[in-house]
């Protein structure tokens, strides 16, 4: 089974910066996309950002030219770096990926998910 895991969420002021890591552990074959998301309280999860393995990159239109998303195949770790934060962006963030993985001893497609970290920010 895959699990992942997410990092770097905390509180910041109007302005500033975060950067979230989530790593995917397990016995992997290949992770294809992985992705960021978000829920605020009372609305409905949304899409952040998504990049294929091979770096090709998919943002929410609201949030162009502010988060990056990244990703380091050989650590299976995609990265959001988030600028220019807003009060609004304050949300429950969670990573996924779609992977090959092994699973009653047969390679198999799946998609995982974090638990989700806190971003607070400030006004």
């Amino acid at each position: 089974q895959v699990q992942m895991v997410e990092s770097g969420g905390g509180l910041v002021q109007a302005g500033g910066s975060l950067r979230l890591s989530c790593a995917a552990s397990g016995t992997i074959f290949r992770i294809n996309a992985m992705g960021w998301y978000r829920q605020a309280p009372g609305k409905q999860r949304e899409l952040v950002a998504t990049i294929t393995s091979g770096g090709s990159t998919n943002y929410a239109d609201s949030l162009k030219g502010r988060f990056t998303i990244s990703r380091d195949n050989a650590k299976n770790t995609v990265y959001l770096q988030m600028n220019s934060l807003k009060p609004e962006d304050t949300a429950v963030y969670i990573c996924n990926a779609d992977y090959v993985g092994l699973l009653d001893s047969r390679w198999s497609p799946g998609t995982a998910w974090g638990q989700g970290t806190q971003v607070t920010v400030s006004s």
